[in-house]
């Protein structure tokens, strides 16, 4: 965030300012190597991308972690989860999504009695009941 502001012309000064952060700690942070999973992360990343690209954008992650696998890559479920969060990338989803309730846009709504304020300055003021359906 602050080298986005940095190249935008702000001070990294300003910047620590507004986020509540020291320029020590800023510039401490910039000279601390990288991580041992920041490194692994960084190998990794290319590898899921490859996969991707190579089933046409459809692979999840659990198919690209079984991939990578098949290619010797050791790697857990929940990394590759967060590696392509972090790259942006999802695979298809196939079929229609469950819809439960499709509401009748002109059926009479019930009248809201507390205008949307839950709050009660006394025991048994206001009852709220959910009618959540669940399947």
């Amino acid at each position: 965030m602050i080298e986005h502001l940095k190249h935008k012309g702000l001070g990294v000064g300003f910047a620590c300012r507004v986020l509540g952060l020291s320029e020590s700690a800023y510039y401490a942070h910039k000279k601390r190597p990288k991580s041992a999973r920041r490194l692994r992360d960084e190998q990794l990343m290319p590898l899921i991308e490859q996969v991707h690209a190579e089933s046409g954008g459809t692979y999840g992650v659990r198919r690209i972690t079984r991939a990578l696998r098949r290619r010797g890559v050791l790697v857990a479920r929940c990394t590759v989860e967060r590696l392509m969060r972090e790259l942006g990338l999802e695979g298809v989803i196939r079929g229609q999504r469950r819809r439960t309730t499709v509401p009748e846009p002109s059926a009479p709504r019930p009248p809201d009695l507390v205008d949307r304020d839950f709050t009660a300055s006394r025991p048994d003021q206001l009852w709220v009941a959910d009618m959540t359906q669940r399947r």
